[in-house]
């Protein structure tokens, strides 16, 4: 790996597009932040934390909330135990089989989501399921089940194969492989990759606003109509909350070891290309 002492300083002009760009990232989330925190009486601003607790006893938000978490959790769960095996699947195909299957893995990670929401609604219908939780679910695990593939495979295209051949020798099975080598060296990646599959599960509005039915909101479909009478202080401070949930565990996923498999590895290999 390249020492990075030797890099070259960026241009001025790069780095202030930088600056710019992080800029318009971050600067209206501060002013929502700023927003959670502001009463205003009789034209004169006051530092407060009312509207925190106003979301906390509103009874419709909190059932919203249940209902991302229920969502969240139980996808991710079934995205995390279905894509880890068929990342297992990939990982011990070969030749155009596995470049078939690999590209097929990704289709909705490029698929356009209004495009591939529409797909789903129309397939319940077909299927004849009412539109409830249990539709949001199996849309949410649809498309987050390529993202736990994808993460759990690229620790397994990192791993010695040698591993398994000398569990072969020792007299294992194939499923004795999979449960006592392949799982236990993919641990971080799987956890990595539910945490991910959560995050999107909790986020989603667009796939969730056309499959779920009435009276299974969840909380950023609820914060879509509640926005519609305008923005309010209240809408900031659950708009902060939601951020700072997030915010939680993407932390938790840029300490697991499938993150430095994501994107430090493949930097290391840009590197030695370019070299």
């Amino acid at each position: 790996m390249r020492d990075e002492r030797s890099r070259p300083q960026a241009p001025l002009g790069a780095r202030s597009i930088l600056w710019i760009a992080l800029a318009f990232l971050y600067v209206p989330i501060l002013m929502m932040l700023a927003g959670a925190f502001v009463d205003k009486v009789e034209g004169v601003s006051y530092f407060t934390t009312k509207w925190f607790s106003e979301v906390i006893q509103d009874e419709a938000l909190m059932d919203a909330l249940i209902n991302s978490l229920i969502v969240a959790f139980s996808s991710s769960t079934l995205a995390t135990l279905l894509g880890s095996f068929a990342a297992i699947g990939l990982f011990r195909s070969k030749g155009k089989v596995r470049k078939i299957l690999e590209s097929l893995s990704v289709v909705s990670l490029i698929f356009p989501e209004i495009v591939f929401a529409l797909a789903l609604l129309s397939w319940f219908f077909v299927l004849g399921l009412g539109l409830g939780l249990k539709t949001v679910i199996i849309a949410h695990v649809s498309f987050s089940i390529s993202y736990v593939m994808m993460t759990v495979a690229s620790r397994l295209a990192n791993m010695d194969r040698s591993l398994e051949d000398a569990a072969r020798d020792l007299g294992a099975s194939e499923w004795t492989v999979v449960r006592t080598v392949l799982l236990p060296m993919s641990k971080p990646a799987i956890f990595g990759g539910f945490i991910l599959s959560f995050l999107l599960s909790f986020d989603d509005f667009l796939i969730t606003y056309f499959v779920n039915g009435v009276g299974s909101d969840t909380l950023p479909v609820k914060l879509y109509t509640a926005l519609k009478m305008g923005v309010s202080p209240k809408l900031n401070a659950l708009s902060s909350l939601m951020f700072l949930f997030t915010l939680i565990f993407l932390f938790l996923f840029f300490r697991t070891s499938s993150f430095s498999t994501l994107f430090e590895s493949n930097s290391e290999e840009a590197e030695e290309e370019i070299a």
